[in-house]
């Protein structure tokens, strides 16, 4: 290549925003436009020539090279989330993309690498996160917002909690966020779906039983109750539960005491109950289905959460978060839904509300 091709190859370069650099066949470095000098904080007179490990000092350098991975196999690799030391030291978030490079003749000559500064993009998702976070649940929603901002003071007391809400709108997250903020965090959180279980077992899985209480059983064994001891115990679609397991509940929450099955003596229970229910209770107690004692013990504190089709404006944000969720656990590269995708989502009413989601 002449002079004045190699001036046009730069001033080319020069005017990408992302870094690019190009290798020969034994890893050196053979161009560096500038993007790639702003973003390492290294000068073109110091990187070219150099081994490209030694100047990105990225973490997947020595395991898991993108670069070499492209010379080895012939596949590019496109915004791959990496992290490399700028020349002051600074660890720094960017996204590299590989190719082969090529001669005329079609021979491979060495290759390409290009790379996209994040640092911006990651410090903006940090504060996103610690806006419209806390513990697991992310919202940017009014209702939910207002939530947030109680949930501490809910969890420093110890009355029971309801929380109301459809299917699949997040009620067990509430349940675990309070415990995680309560006096009672170092305890065990235990969480119990009502509607799962047979009014039979039901009882025996609340509240234990001694042996030969019944066929089989051979030895005693703890309730849930028992296994939530000084922690939270989350009953989940309390709605379900039969008139007869109704009444123990409300003993357990008047007297703090309850019987295992085949028991002769109580148990204490320092247990901190929080109830939830996607069906409206006030409308079971009307019908006599559900006792109004009982209700009453368990809506000290009241938390109704909307349906996600009412608080559209965190399914962008939702989206994120599970992308970025499963990116990890499947080690996927996926960055984002497609505007079309993002559309289709926001027009469609989730009837399974997050779950679905």
């Amino acid at each position: 290549m002449n002079p004045e091709a190699y001036k046009k190859r730069d001033i080319i370069l020069d005017s990408i925003a992302d870094g690019v650099f190009t290798i020969d066949k034994n890893w050196h470095i053979t161009t560096y436009n500038k993007a790639a000098e702003k973003i390492t904080g290294i000068a073109r007179e110091k990187a070219i020539g150099q081994v490209c490990r030694d100047v990105l000092r990225a973490n997947v350098c020595e395991t898991d090279c993108a670069l070499r991975h492209t010379m080895d196999t012939g596949i590019p690799v496109i915004n791959k989330p990496v992290h490399i030391i700028d020349s002051e030291g600074s660890r720094k978030a960017i996204t590299i993309s590989t190719a082969l490079l090529k001669d005329d003749k079609g021979r491979v000559i060495g290759g390409v690498e290009t790379f996209r500064d994040m640092t911006v993009v990651e410090e903006l998702q940090k504060q996103v996160q610690n806006k419209y976070t806390c513990e697991d649940i992310i919202s940017r929603n009014h209702i939910i917002q207002g939530l947030f901002n109680i949930l501490p003071q809910v969890a420093e007391s110890d009355c029971t909690v309801l929380i109301d809400g459809r299917t699949g709108t997040g009620k067990e997250l509430f349940a675990r966020a309070i415990h995680n903020l309560s006096r009672r965090k170092e305890k065990s959180f235990i969480a119990v779906n009502c509607s799962a279980l047979p009014d039979t077992l039901l009882e025996s899985e609340l509240f234990g039983y001694k042996a030969g209480a019944f066929t089989d059983a051979k030895k005693d064994k703890l309730g849930r109750f028992a296994l939530a001891e000084g922690g939270s115990l989350f009953l989940d679609e309390i709605g379900d539960v039969s008139a007869a397991v109704q009444v123990k509940l409300l003993r357990v929450l008047q007297e703090k005491t309850y019987e295992p099955v085949g028991a002769v003596s109580s148990e204490k229970a320092d247990v901190r109950i929080i109830a939830a229910s996607n069906q409206d209770l006030v409308e079971l107690v009307e019908q006599g289905k559900f006792r109004s004692d009982l209700y009453y013990r368990i809506n000290v504190v009241k938390l109704s959460l909307p349906p996600l089709k009412e608080r559209s404006e965190d399914i962008p944000l939702l989206v994120d978060h599970f992308i970025h969720r499963f990116n990890r656990i499947y080690n996927k590269n996926i960055c984002c839904l497609s505007d079309e995708a993002m559309g289709a989502m926001l027009s469609y009413d989730f009837p399974g509300n997050i779950r679905e989601l």
